[in-house]
């Protein structure tokens, strides 16, 4: 695997910023795009743009066929059993908040339980709140460890036989967790819950198998792994999907509407409400191909290792506090002493270097941390252990500006 001549694949990459080379190290937040990605967008709106499935004409067949294609790419890059599990949506909080109220509204009651932890992102806890307000269900919270692990023992105490949902993300977007997700999912099902996965931050960097996994829902969003924007995948077993009621109505998912009545669609296209997202599928498909191409193995490996090399460096600076445990997914999220992460942030970019700062979109995990914010440096398969020793170079200089200043 030759990361240089991956990384010629990525056209924003070379460029400077600030007078520097770029250093981008915020791909939790949204990767960078390869060429084969952009390529692909380029190809349908030039050669055969065109609404899917409803014309007979070639531009149409040909759109229609892009489009259900990306669907499969889809479905084996995730080993469903069948596209009909498939469902498209605009990313992963629009199908969480798809299955909430589709699903949790429509099942749980006064005294049901829901189940999520702490380190969950808002597009994850939200819906989960707006469902127990409605329902007069209860959310419950799962311990995190010191570390900011979860522990089975800690699931088997907080999942009972009152809980109907147990909603977990398979790596944590601040902490780089890696959560037990099949054996909560274990859990969960013994105790006769379903188990949502928020698969956002584990989707671009790992091989995932829904059904080794036994999830009941997946979700996962296409521009966290090199795919476009505004497009997302919705996994869900089919029996569950079957029985559940679609939350947009009209245009692609309409089967027969009379005067006060309308039935719906055959999955996966019940739950995909007007024109289909049918370029940013095909890109997504395109970005699968891609990623299959390297190989997820050889992309989490990679990955692990410029964690660890990037906590080794870290360590090697006084006054930083590193959060999350020692295994983890491809990302370091930090304080500098006295410092804020907004500063932080700010001086990097003048040195041409992307992290991110704030509270990443998880508030609850930030008051965990006792922190208001911190900032994240997070990798992709376009990064180098050279841009990891800039960045710290980087920091030591902010540490340095800070301190000449105050």
């Amino acid at each position: 695997m030759d990361i240089l001549e991956i990384r010629k694949q990525f056209p924003i990459l070379d460029q400077q910023v600030n007078g520097k080379q770029l250093v981008y190290l915020d791909s939790a937040a949204t990767s960078q795009k390869p060429i084969q990605v952009i390529e692909a967008l380029d190809r349908y709106y030039k050669e055969y743009n065109s609404n899917v499935h409803r014309g007979v004409h070639t531009l149409g067949t040909k759109a229609t066929d892009a489009y259900e294609g990306a669907r499969e790419k889809v479905r084996k890059f995730i080993n469903a059993k069948s596209t009909e599990e498939i469902v498209f949506t605009r990313g992963t909080t629009t199908a969480l908040n798809t299955i909430a109220t589709g699903y949790g509204r429509e099942n749980l009651k006064a005294g049901d339980e829901i189940v999520i932890s702490y380190m969950e992102h808002h597009s994850n806890i939200i819906p989960w709140q707006q469902v127990a307000k409605k329902t007069g269900a209860t959310l419950k919270y799962l311990p995190l460890q010191p570390d900011g692990t979860i522990s089975l023992a800690d699931a088997e105490q907080t999942i009972t036989t009152n809980t109907k949902i147990v909603s977990i993300m398979y790596v944590s977007n601040v902490l780089g967790t890696i959560n037990p997700i099949k054996e909560i999912a274990q859990i969960a099902h013994k105790n006769g819950a379903i188990m949502v996965v928020d698969g956002a931050q584990s989707t671009p960097h790992m091989k995932v198998d829904v059904q080794d996994l036994d999830c009941d829902f997946y979700t996962l969003s296409g521009h966290k792994m090199c795919g476009p924007t505004g497009i997302g995948v919705m996994y869900g077993k089919k029996a569950l999907l079957e029985n559940m009621e679609p939350v947009e109505f009209g245009g692609e998912m309409i089967d027969f509407v009379d005067l006060y009545d309308s039935t719906w669609k055959e999955l996966p296209w019940k739950f995909e409400a007007g024109t289909p997202i049918i370029a940013n599928a095909i890109g997504l498909g395109a970005a699968i191909d891609f990623l299959e191409d390297i190989g997820l193995d050889n992309i989490e490996k990679y990955e692990h290792e410029l964690a660890q090399y990037a906590m080794q460096r870290l360590s090697e600076v006084e006054g930083i506090t590193i959060y999350g445990p020692q295994h983890r997914a491809g990302l370091v999220t930090f304080n500098i002493d006295d410092v804020h992460p907004h500063d932080v942030a700010t001086v990097l970019d003048v040195e041409g270097i992307a992290v991110r700062a704030g509270h990443h979109c998880a508030q609850p995990l930030m008051r965990w941390l006792k922190v208001s914010a911190t900032a994240r440096a997070s990798f992709y398969i376009y990064n180098t252990k050279d841009e990891i020793d800039t960045f710290v170079e980087g920091l030591i200089k902010t540490k340095e500006y800070f301190t000449n200043v105050f």
